[in-house]
């Protein structure tokens, strides 16, 4: 019998990456949470206290967090413990042990996961299929020891109901729609059987508020990104903003969403992002919302659902997602034919990082990347259209693109992040008409922006963050 018919799950959810025994002495079951960091509409959570119930066995909850991904820094750090106070006392009040551990230095040991993994019957974790949740999936599976499951509680539809890469927003609408019936439900967390007691194993790290930064400055890690001016992190903090754009922006969402000073859109991409709130729990409120006050929900639950899960379609389908060979045939030909063509300018990557452009709308949106750690949506597809024109080759764009989400932006190594960046370069696209350097990709103008938005009242905004670094459109 296979691993992967151990357990009552829901298929379309829930993968078995290996085929490991279960051991006959195991106190606990493990789950593993790296990338949906919350207890509220967590697929993971719900098959990880199934299991347990089933075996008659307390949950364990494993979080870590080193200090050697990719860009690591103040700012990431920062966001991701301030979430862990809130998945605490979540998790106390369903009656899960929390084992949450800092690497904060590289000659540490980074075995916290495998030591926790020792005494449990499974582990199960979060199926992600971007950044290093990609690569945990495809290195810790054959080396635990015991059976593994992944879960997919990142999209309303699971990714797994496609069995192939979907090309664009118009191919694979019609089939979330399709199968959204079945899964746009709420999620019920069964009760524990039996709750956690008596001490967690391993080196676990006491998180609270007025300790974070000192944690953070303990960590080597890159000092030098400062936290977000403008965001919090954790589970209370996304509530917090899901209900102010429900109560303050969807009735405008449609119309307003494209002008950035009018700041219509969730800002929740930070907290999609690291698993502090769910797509689910998003568009079942924005659906209720809606209904109750007769507004029409559509257009955001088009960017919630079908637009985001077109980008982990493209993440699962795809090996290598910072690439410009994923990019269609007809975009790779005309970036060819145009690969020479004269730059009006061209800048450094570090003149780009520092926003030294001779374009005030462009350093804006560099800027707000620096101090809040997110672009508006509208202004960064110029943003990434500009970077073309300015760079050498489509492979340096790509390149300073990638570098400056992984490095500064709270959204960024998602795939959201690979799809929107290569949107710029025409994925998920049509072609448009013959220009320099861009080809039949789409071309987007400062004067185009100037004529749809109010590049002023933006640019005065960014000037004022960069001068008092405060935010007054934090939330509190």
């Amino acid at each position: 019998m296979g691993a992967e018919h151990l357990y009552d799950v829901e298929d379309p959810r829930v993968r078995s990456l290996n085929s490991s025994p279960e051991p006959s002495d195991a106190a606990y079951v493990l789950y593993w949470t790296h990338m949906n960091r919350r207890v509220e509409s967590n697929h993971a959570l719900v098959h990880a206290v199934e299991v347990a119930n089933q075996r008659k066995l307390p949950l364990l909850v494993y979080e870590g967090l080193t200090c050697t991904y990719p860009f690591a820094n103040d700012r990431l750090h920062t966001f991701i413990l301030e979430g862990v106070t809130d998945t605490a006392a979540s998790l106390k009040k369903i009656g899960a042990g929390y084992l949450f551990h800092l690497r904060a230095h590289r000659d540490d040991a980074d075995d916290a996961l495998y030591r926790a993994a020792k005494k449990a019957a499974c582990v199960i974790t979060d199926d992600y299929p971007s950044f290093i949740g990609r690569e945990f999936l495809e290195s810790v599976p054959c080396k635990i020891g015991i059976p593994f499951h992944a879960v997919d509680s990142s999209c309303v539809v699971p990714v797994s109901c496609f069995e192939k890469r979907e090309y664009a927003a118009y191919t694979i609408r019609p089939k979330i729609k399709r199968l959204i019936p079945n899964y746009l439900h709420p999620v019920t967390l069964p009760k524990l059987t039996r709750k956690w007691e008596g001490a967690l194993p391993g080196d676990h790290t006491e998180v609270t508020a007025s300790n974070i930064p000192d944690l953070v400055k303990s960590c080597d890690i890159d000092h030098r990104v400062a936290p977000s001016i403008s965001y919090t992190g954790g589970a209370k903090q996304a509530q917090k903003h899901l209900r102010h754009f429900l109560q303050q922006n969807l009735c405008r969402y449609a119309r307003d969403r494209n002008e950035p000073s009018k700041h219509a859109t969730s800002d929740l991409s930070p907290y999609l992002h690291f698993g502090h709130i769910s797509a689910l729990n998003v568009a079942l409120s924005a659906r209720a919302h809606a209904d109750e006050h007769k507004l029409i929900a559509d257009e955001f639950l088009e960017e919630l659902i079908v637009r985001r899960e077109l980008a982990f379609n493209y993440a699962r389908f795809t090996k290598k997602q910072d690439s410009l060979s994923n990019l269609p045939e007809w975009v790779l030909k005309t970036l060819r034919a145009h690969a020479k063509d004269k730059r009006p300018v061209v800048y450094s990557k570090q003149q780009l990082e520092n926003a030294e452009t001779y374009d005030d709308l462009w350093n804006a949106t560099q800027k707000e990347l620096l101090l809040r750690g997110k672009i508006h949506g509208y202004y960064r597809m110029y943003w990434g259209k500009k970077i073309i024109e300015w760079s050498r080759t489509a492979q340096d764009a790509l390149e300073a693109m990638v570098e400056f989400h992984d490095r500064y932006a709270l959204d960024g190594r998602d795939p959201n992040t690979y799809t929107n960046i290569l949107w710029c370069f025409g994925l998920h696209d049509r072609p448009w008409g013959e220009r320099p350097i861009f080809g039949m990709v789409r071309y987007m103008s400062l004067e185009g922006m100037k004529r749809k938005t109010d590049v002023a009242a933006y640019i005065d905004e960014i000037a004022s963050l960069e001068k008092t670094g405060k935010d007054p459109f934090r939330l509190q």
